[in-house]
């Protein structure tokens, strides 16, 4: 079968001495690189999501982490791994939820275990940070690939949040099929819900899928059940955050809620994720912390206000789905389906 050319966009692009970051801020309005040459550039660049999506994070952490090492002036590797580690906790207190970012980093910490000098460990480093984005890519080609597996010629499919091409190394999670599909010439329909607060759904994921010329369509998140029964929506896919031991699973707030919804008329819901996502150490979802941001993101719009002054707001920025509600997870090594508890504990300990 002929496959189709399309583009699919980038978010992170090493440059040895800096790093080029997609603003994701600016989109859909401007495409817009920045150039990231200090270690609290790129804190900051993934605490105000200028970078998002779990495994974007990770990259752009790796990076941000070897790119420090590289500027680091220490005369011993004592020192040196001194200021390896305080920047490792500095750059993992940029967002509490996703646990890419803390995995990302320990890996690269991880890697220096053998290092003799502190030109060897600059070199590590960066050959690390490189590996992950380019195993993160072949992971989020394999999820499409099994994810792709799952739906129909014709499907019409929902999602949340953005869990595509920029929040990856490429093709992304839950949007990897969609692109996969696009390559096939089989005809699959998105329809992405907005994603409030920050419109993730709305900036991102429609403007990326367009760039591919996939076929998508936009919600408000207050319509997904409306929109299941009247445009016989086939099913749900989401990606993920950080996944506990028993399958429980934080993603984008909202998402909880699309899990009811796919229970209530009987659609599957699948997660789409890579090992990386999954947190064993964490038995269930009560124990996944979740991040709660800044009030403005509610109560304003682009800086304009829509709320009274002095309302109380709750903006928690994720929510976690039951496990029960979970049809499968979707991952690089294949579906998990049934109990989740017996398979992710068998997926990391072969």
């Amino acid at each position: 079968m002929a496959t189709t050319k399309f583009t699919i966009p980038r978010s992170v692009i090493w440059k040895d001495e800096s790093i080029s970051l997609l603003n994701q801020q600016k989109i859909p309005h401007v495409t817009e690189y920045l150039e990231l040459t200090t270690i609290e550039a790129v804190w900051e660049a993934i605490q105000t999501l200028k970078v998002r999506g779990a495994p974007a994070i990770g990259i752009t952490a790796a990076y941000g982490l070897a790119l420090s090492a590289l500027q680091d002036q220490s005369n011993s590797l004592e020192a040196f791994q001194l200021n390896l580690k305080q920047n490792r906790d500095y750059l993992a207190s940029s967002r509490p939820t996703a646990v890419n970012l803390v995995w990302a980093l320990d890996r690269l910490v991880t890697s220096l275990v053998e290092t003799k000098s502190i030109n060897e460990a600059k070199t590590k480093l960066v050959h690390e940070a490189i590996q992950i984005q380019v195993e993160d890519e072949e992971v989020c080609r394999l999820i499409g690939e099994h994810a792709l597996s799952v739906f129909n010629d014709g499907d019409r499919i929902m999602t949340i949040c953005n869990a595509g091409s920029i929040a990856t190394a490429k093709y992304g999670t839950a949007l990897a099929p969609f692109y996969l599909a696009k390559e096939k010439n089989k005809a699959l329909s998105v329809f992405a819900c907005e994603t409030r607060p920050v419109f993730q759904g709305a900036r991102l994921t429609t403007w990326e899928l367009m760039q591919a010329d996939v076929d998508v369509t936009l919600i408000t998140d207050n319509m997904a059940a409306h929109t299941i029964k009247s445009k016989k929506i086939s099913a749900i896919i989401v990606g993920a955050d950080r996944i506990a031991a028993n399958g429980d699973t934080a993603n984008k707030i909202g998402t909880f809620n699309l899990a009811l919804l796919a229970k209530s008329f009987n659609i599957p819901f699948y997660v789409a994720a890579p090992l990386s996502t999954f947190d064993p150490s964490i038995s269930d979802g009560n124990k996944i912390p979740i991040e709660e941001r800044n009030p403005e993101e509610v109560t304003e719009v682009n800086g304009v206000r829509i709320a009274p002054e002095g309302v109380k707001v709750f903006n928690p920025a994720f929510d976690v789905t039951p496990s029960e509600l979970i049809t499968g997870i979707i991952t690089e090594k294949g579906i998990l389906s049934g109990d989740y508890q017996v398979l992710i504990s068998e997926l990391f300990t072969l």
